[in-house]
């Protein structure tokens, strides 16, 4: 943007000669009269369902973040870092959500649900999102039965969620399953894997190999019994849709009343004395 354009009145001589003071711009910044443009805040509901086939796979809390664009939680084809691990091979996320704030301080964090077997839905309670702050959306969780499958966005600004006037334009954002993917952390074992009876999570082989989608081995668990009490059969194929998150976005009122009042008052008083300080010259007819 050009700063020596803004706010020009209806006098052409005028408007330029006094905002391309540096005094003015300062005192008009000062004064409150600088303000972001397309900045909104939105209370947000994030609503979970999963659809896979009944009997096939279930997932485990659903880990998010609204952010700024800095978090990278993983990426196809590389190996993977104990951030995603810790959501690939236990579904905690207790690696996730420290590295995620360190990353990027102002992101808004939680988790949606618990364990979400075919068919069931939850909702969250509501996340105050500004837009001008976190205007990304970033997601993570554990596919189960396994030994480190999972769901999320390699990109971080893959998933935006307003439009260049701030609002919420992101409705749903919709899985399949061949978007699921392999860590490559953990060697497939019914015997270690999460959400098996007999399985035991707490141990593991390493794969030592690389971030990839794959959700074929899954058939691999066919006809064993769950932790939730079905007999599993995966019946996936390439495009069977297996999760959606969903938004329910409310628009936070603006400041309105005594206290926006003041603000106007404050914001005048402080162009007025940032005027005097700079001398101005008056307007002339």
């Amino acid at each position: 943007m050009n700063r020596q354009n803004i706010l020009v009145d209806q006098k052409p001589g005028l408007g330029r000669r006094l905002f391309r003071q540096p005094c003015v711009l300062a005192a008009a910044m000062a004064g409150g009269l600088w303000l972001p443009v397309h900045a909104a805040k939105y209370d947000v509901k994030v609503t979970v369902e999963n659809l896979a086939p009944g009997n096939s796979i279930s997932f485990a809390p659903l880990r998010i973040g609204f952010h700024g664009g800095t978090f990278d939680a993983f990426n196809d084809g590389q190996v993977a870092t104990a951030p995603i691990i810790s959501v690939a091979e236990g579904g905690s996320g207790s690696d996730w959500f420290p590295a995620f704030g360190a990353a990027d301080p102002g992101a808004v964090l939680g988790s949606v649900g618990g364990a979400l077997f075919p068919g069931m839905t939850a909702t969250s309670t509501s996340f105050r999102i500004d837009s001008s702050v976190n205007p990304y959306f970033t997601f993570a969780s554990m596919v189960i039965p396994s030994n480190d499958f999972f769901i999320g966005n390699d990109n971080p600004m893959e998933y935006s969620l307003f439009d260049s006037a701030g609002n919420f334009v992101l409705t749903e954002v919709l899985q399949s399953a061949s978007e699921i993917w392999n860590a490559g952390s953990e060697a497939f074992d019914p015997l270690n894997a999460a959400f098996l009876v007999g399985g035991n999570n707490s141990l593991r082989t390493p794969e030592n190999s690389v971030v990839a989608f794959n959700f074929t081995e899954l058939a691999g668990f066919d006809g064993l019994t769950t932790a939730a009490g079905y007999v599993f059969a995966s019946q996936l194929t390439d495009d069977s849709p297996v999760y959606r998150i969903s938004f329910d976005a409310t628009a936070v009122p603006e400041a309105t009343g005594p206290a926006a009042l003041l603000g106007g008052v404050l914001a005048l008083a402080g162009f007025r004395v940032h005027r005097r300080r700079c001398q101005l010259p008056a307007a002339r007819s």
